[in-house]
């Protein structure tokens, strides 16, 4: 079932990811995107801190539907993040 959107929370410095949540029948699934990853889907490099929630915002429904092919194949074990990583964008 496909994950629907929910929150963002922004940009984790500490892991150099953009944290996000989605909802799956009321459960809420925590997911980010690598820093590295929503640049390469951006065409670009080096993005500021600043500027990934604008990224992420351009590039939202992209990163929520590759989010949501990876929890379908997921372990359903409470807790489950989803983790958007390079290895992930040649779907």
């Amino acid at each position: 079932m496909p994950l629907m959107r929910d929150k963002i929370i922004g940009h984790d410095l500490e892991r150099l990811a953009f944290r996000f949540t989605m909802s799956s029948e009321g459960d809420i699934v925590q997911c980010q995107i690598s820093d590295a990853a929503m640049d390469e889907l951006a065409g670009m490099q080096g993005t500021e801190s600043s500027a990934r929630q604008a990224q992420f915002l351009s590039l939202r429904e992209t990163i929520e539907r590759i989010a949501s092919d990876i929890y379908d194949e997921a372990p359903r074990v409470h807790g489950y993040v989803v983790r958007i990583f390079m290895r992930h964008l040649g779907r």
